[in-house]
This record gives structure tokens, sequence and C-alpha cells, in this order.
């Protein structure tokens, strides 16, 4: 996927989508401000289109990153471990594709290598790589496993996301407390319930 370029160019993001410009960018905010009902114009409101478009970049920045190559150095000077290698309290920090309301919560994510090992921080970037986009979470815990599957070809990938949505918390039904858990399980994780188990009591301990 390209990265981006010139705030004044287009871009190719994906096969199908041309990225607009920035300029093209701020006055959709524009738009959406007058839709709200005020006036883009006024003094509190001017630099908003400017500030909008920032944070789209940062939010969505995940668009620019390629989990292939985060997890594409490993290290294979291991001393013979082959036990769970897990992750906590990943932060989770994501937006929902249906109402572009923010996703908030943590991941728990844990493989049992085959010979090899990535560096930590790279599970974390990959959680950041997917949760960067516009996203369901059920979509993004499956894509977390599935980059990790490919890039390592572990034994097995453990993936575990508790995350509030803010449509589902500040419009339609309201609920401020309800999370969502989504899970996901592969290789021996999947065959083998106590080893599952074990994944989910450390995730459970790590939120005490």
């Amino acid at each position: 996927m390209d990265a981006m370029t010139d705030k004044n160019t287009l871009a190719v993001v994906s096969d199908e989508v041309t990225r607009p410009t920035r300029e093209e960018a701020e006055e959709a905010v524009r738009t959406l401000l007058r839709w709200a009902g005020d006036n883009p114009n006024r003094e509190g409101l001017i630099e908003t289109p400017k500030r909008v478009a920032k944070a789209y970049e940062e939010w969505f920045r995940g668009y620019q990153e390629d989990p292939k190559e985060i997890l594409g150095k490993r290290f294979e000077d291991v001393q013979g471990y082959d036990d769970m290698v897990m992750l906590t309290h990943i932060d989770v920090e994501s937006h929902c594709e249906h109402h572009i309301a923010p996703i908030i919560g943590t991941a728990c994510v844990a493989y049992l290598p085959d010979r090899a090992v990535v560096g930590i921080s790279k599970i974390a970037k990959v959680v950041e790589a997917f949760s960067k986009r516009l996203q369901t979470q059920e979509t993004m815990t499956a894509q977390i496993a599935d980059a990790i599957e490919e890039a390592m070809n572990p034994r097995g990938v453990a993936i575990f996301v508790d995350a509030k949505h803010q449509c589902m918390t500040t419009r339609g039904v309201h609920h401020p407390n309800v999370s969502t858990i989504t899970t996901t399980f592969t290789g021996e994780f999947k065959a083998n319930p106590e080893l599952r188990q074990r994944f989910m009591s450390l995730c459970e301990q790590s939120k005490r």
C-alpha cells in the first residue's frame, strides 16, 4: 500500500481508492460542520478542518502500515524456548466502520513459537496497524491472528480483545458500561482446552 504523499497531490491508497487532497478533506469537514448546524467560519471553528484532517492522519495511520513488514525480522537464538509468549494490556484505539465512532479497549495476544520469536514491541505494533483503521472488532481480532500466523507460522495464536464502542455508549441504545469481547484461537490454542484456559486466566489476572 502506498505511503502518504504530499498534501497537494493525489495518492492511491488501494486498488479501489484514490486519496483526495488535504484541501478536499478539509472542505468535507466544513460541509459536515454546516450539516451539524454550525458556522465553519466562526472563530472557534476556523482551524477545525485542518485539525480534523491531521487527526485523521493519526487515527487511521494503520492504512499506511504493513503488518508483514512489522513482523519481518525474527530471532531464532532463544535457547530452545517453546512456551507461550504473551503480551497483555495492549491499548486498542480504533474507530467503528459504521459510525466512525471510537472503539477503546485493550488486547491480549499470545503465540507459541516454532523455533523463532519476534521482538515483543512488534506484536503491539501489529495490533496498532489494524486498530488504526476503520474496523469492526470481530474483523480486527481475526486480522491480528492471521497476520501473526502468516508471518511467523507459530504453533498457535490466541487473541483476546475487550473494548467499549462509543457508537453504542454515546448514541443509539446509550449503554455506557457495556464491553464487547472477541477472541480468536488457532493451532494448539484451538485444539488444547487447557492451554486456551491458561491464556484466558492470564488475561483475567492481568486486569487485577
